[in-house]
């Protein structure tokens, strides 16, 4: 799991079927690596997000998993300090 920062949109005027209702974010993670996510919350840009990668990602969606390799699972509303 990732911790990341959402820095824009990606607007797509096509899709493949199956896929649900979401965005795709441009997301930054910790260390300055950019990558897009799949989102079905509605997060925003300068929000902080956790993205799960891979198979975790794709398993969430239900029966045959659409090609998304990146999925956003939560907002973080809080961070530790220290």
């Amino acid at each position: 799991m990732l911790r990341a920062v959402v820095t824009g949109n990606v607007w797509s005027t096509k899709r493949i079927d199956g896929l649900p209702n979401g965005a795709f974010l441009e997301v930054e993670v910790e260390g300055g690596s950019r990558l897009v996510a799949f989102d079905v919350l509605g997060s925003g840009v300068g929000e902080t997000v956790l993205v799960a990668q891979g198979s975790v990602a794709a398993a969430w969606f239900p029966g045959t998993p659409p090609p998304v390799d990146a999925l956003v699972i939560g907002s973080i509303d809080t961070q530790p300090t220290g």
